[in-house]
């Protein structure tokens, strides 16, 4: 995702939660809409809002399911917003490949993850999802696989792994490690 795609989404994000605990607030009495304009300048979305309170709902119905709109607006906006904030490892989101000037060649870590899952696929695995990590600019792909009725797990794995190694060495991807885990065995139709 380029940078102002994630600048547009954090804002978004930032503008779910803000504007649901400003209403709260309103309406629950705590801060009055003269405060909030004073804040933000939005006095003509306000001016539709100083009628809002929380007796305008009288019945219990109505109070509840606002109180489940409200909750799931606020997890959507934590949710998009936990999204664009990286916890843990990060990932390079370009490798490159060839550093020649004038020849300069990337790749993207989603290419990178497609490349794994079709190796993985090529040796045999079923379902592979993949994930990767970097690490001073050389990834870590770790893939869960699923077997296909009798095959050997041990084996498996180890063919996946050398699979998914070859290729993305073939393509000059800098590697550190290819993890692989067996989730079970997928059904056969």
């Amino acid at each position: 995702m380029s940078t102002f795609n994630r600048v547009v989404m954090l804002i978004a994000a930032l503008l779910l939660i803000c504007v649901p605990v400003f209403l709260l607030l309103v309406g629950l009495g705590v801060l009055s809409a003269n405060q909030i304009n004073a804040a933000t300048g939005y006095r003509n979305a306000l001016g539709a809002l100083e009628g809002f309170s929380a007796s305008s709902f009288s019945d219990i119905g109505s109070r509840i399911l606002l109180a489940i709109v409200g909750i799931l607006v606020a997890l959507v906006s934590l949710l998009l917003l936990l999204r664009e904030l990286t916890f843990g490892r990060s990932v390079t989101r370009k490798a490159l490949i060839d550093e020649t000037p004038g020849r300069e060649t990337a790749i993207t870590a989603q290419a990178v993850r497609r490349l794994a899952e079709g190796a993985a696929t090529e040796a045999g695995a079923a379902s592979p999802k993949c994930y990767l990590t970097s690490k001073n600019r050389r990834y870590e792909v770790s893939c869960d696989i699923q077997i296909l009725g009798t095959q050997d797990f041990a084996e498996l794995a180890s063919h996946t792994r050398h699979n998914i190694r070859r290729v993305l060495e073939e393509q000059r991807v800098p590697i550190k490690d290819v993890e692989i885990t067996v989730q079970g065995t997928a059904s056969q139709e």
